[in-house]
């Protein structure tokens, strides 16, 4: 009997117990909500306190970052909640480690983030950029922004694409990114923007990169995607300082920013250069000058717009298209000296005894690497291509990987290349991000590049496409579906390269209607031939249809006749 009792005594004690333990967890699990609660009050309160001060701010002192406000009002505030741009502060700590460091904040570093986050869901990323802004998109700068009517909207940096769907030229808002001090303790991870900052050095053995205002940040894996500088001119260099305010190298979206005030309020301006960026740059803004009355010259060296990458029939044909824009078109143009003209002008001399008065030049002839990291941290440079010399999986030394416009690749197909496209800003830097995350993938991509003259006129190309080759051209009539315009409208995308990766299947046409006065260019196929194989290809005006060229390159054949291979095009077709 006294041992049931005690048996007895026991269970209740137990049962006691537990109950006990049920209402303790209870309680603490009730005291943890209310904690949250208040803290979730606390920052509400904390991110309206930092939004008044911001306001306030920004109305006082436009120079003072809207994160420094914020960082006043709290240290711990989240940018999202002001809609600051996480980039580093005085009071905020830089990680002295991340396991993946980015370099530069171009389109190849976000794609390898995007790579490395879907290999690695719980990365750590850190994105170190000399530019004071988050990741963005470069190619509307010479494209969409300049026919926008909206200025509020340029000025916030979004554009509408030719369909007329307004987007952000950055990639991501700033709430998608996590604050650089908190990046290290992330449970989940993330990525971090360390914006207004320059890597000047890199030590592969040691792993550490070093910023311009001597900070160290070690690294596990490191990618360097820091793209192109524009070149300039030999005459340009030399010029006073009161000259070279008047003189733009089209880059960034300062650049855009500064050429968009100065076309405000500007009578003329000068584009040097007859290449991709300076016909964008002609048609944009000899558009724009014909609501604004600003006269617009276009001058180069070649013999028609584009005249290194278009036969020379069709290169005539984009000229008389820049010119029906209403831009004054100078080929065959070179400068001799920019001296100080009339009424705060410059005078520009060419060498075949023209001249020209203008307000503002700007300089498009191309872009070439900034090699100064490269010099520094000793890595190889490649002595013909330019750019840094990298094997066939990106990677440059052990860890340490270049992407982009900087690297010089191994192309296992077409041998040593460098490629200064988006396309292969993408691709590269995707793949950079996956080996960062141990695939060890070779580059085979067969990168594209494309450019529009405005929404009516555009075009793809791929491979080695230079007016010196041997061409072949087979064109036909064009209809309202063949335009930039058209072709944005039906994918919803601006990105060329984007909507070319989604394009569906493409069955082969067999009518060949006979063209008519007018007619000639509309649309076509142009083969550029090396030994009597098709090296490069030329989509004009006609879109969605990559994959059959790349599938051309790739099979490398000889073709007796191309206008058969058009065919697989089917450029024909009504719509």
């Amino acid at each position: 009997a006294a041992e049931e009792a005690a048996a007895v005594k026991a269970t209740e004690e137990a049962v006691a117990a537990k109950a006990a333990e049920e209402a303790a967890t209870a309680k603490a699990a009730e005291e943890a909500a209310a904690a949250k609660a208040a803290e979730e009050a606390a920052s509400a309160k904390v991110a309206e306190e930092a939004a008044a001060v911001a306001q306030t701010s920004e109305e006082a002192a436009p120079a003072e970052t809207v994160e420094e406000v914020a960082i006043a009002v709290a240290a711990e505030q989240t940018p999202a909640a002001v809609g600051a741009i996480p980039a580093a502060a005085p009071s905020l700590v830089i990680p002295e480690h991340v396991p993946y460091l980015l370099i530069g904040a171009g389109t190849a570093s976000f794609a390898a983030y995007r790579a490395i986050k879907s290999k690695d869901p719980l990365a750590k990323i850190l994105i170190v950029g000399d530019e004071d802004k988050l990741p963005y998109m470069r190619p509307p700068l010479s494209k969409e922004l300049w026919f926008m009517e909206d200025k509020e909207a340029v000025a916030d940096l979004r554009f509408k694409q030719w369909n007329g769907r307004e987007r952000s030229l950055y990639f991501e808002p700033p709430a998608f990114y996590t604050p650089v001090a908190e990046l290290m303790d992330s449970p989940k991870g993330g990525i971090s923007v360390l914006s207004g900052h320059k890597v000047v050095k890199v030590d592969p053995k040691a792993q550490i990169a070093f910023l311009s205002d001597g900070t160290q940040i070690g690294y596990d894996k490191c990618l360097i995607a820091t793209g192109g500088k524009p070149k300039t001119l030999p005459q340009m260099e030399n010029l006073p300082e009161e000259l070279k305010e008047h003189v733009t190298l089209f880059r960034k979206v300062e650049d855009f920013q500064k050429l968009d005030k100065i076309t405000s309020s500007s009578k003329s301006i000068t584009i040097f250069g007859g290449g991709f960026l300076g016909s964008e740059l002609a048609c944009a803004l000899g558009h724009r000058g014909k609501q604004t009355k600003l006269e617009v010259t276009q001058a180069y060296q070649e013999g028609g717009n584009m005249g290194k990458v278009l036969p020379d029939y069709l290169s005539e044909w984009t000229t008389d298209k820049v010119r029906s824009e209403g831009v004054t078109v100078m080929p065959n143009s070179r400068i001799s000296s920019v001296t100080k003209g009339e009424g705060g002008q410059l005078k520009v001399q060419m060498e075949g005894g023209n001249s020209i008065n203008t307000d503002h030049i700007v300089i498009a002839v191309g872009v070439e690497p900034d090699l100064a990291l490269a010099q520094a941290s000793k890595l190889e440079v490649d002595p013909v291509h330019g750019g840094f010399k990298v094997n066939a999986e990106l990677e440059a030394r052990t860890n340490l990987y270049v992407a982009g416009d900087a690297a010089s690749f191994y192309d296992v197909a077409l041998g040593r290349r460098r490629v200064e496209h988006h396309d292969h800003a993408v691709v590269s830097g995707r793949l950079a991000g996956e080996n960062m995350t141990g695939a060890k993938k070779p580059y085979t991509h067969q990168s594209m590049f494309w450019s529009d003259l405005g929404p009516n006129v555009g075009y793809e190309a791929i491979g080695v496409v230079d007016s010196r080759l041997p061409t072949v051209g087979v064109f036909a009539k064009a209809t309202p579906q063949d335009t930039p315009k058209a072709v944005v409208t039906k994918t919803d995308e601006a990105m060329r390269s984007e909507s070319e990766a989604q394009a569906a299947k493409i069955n082969p046409g067999n009518a060949e209607p006979a063209l008519k006065d007018g007619e000639d260019y509309g649309k076509g196929v142009i083969f550029y031939l090396r030994e009597n194989k098709v090296v490069g290809v030329v989509l004009w005006n006609v879109f969605n249809r990559m994959s059959i060229a790349r599938r051309i390159l790739k099979e490398g054949k000889s073709y007796d006749d191309l206008t058969e291979v058009a065919k697989l095009f089917n450029i024909h077709a009504a719509e």
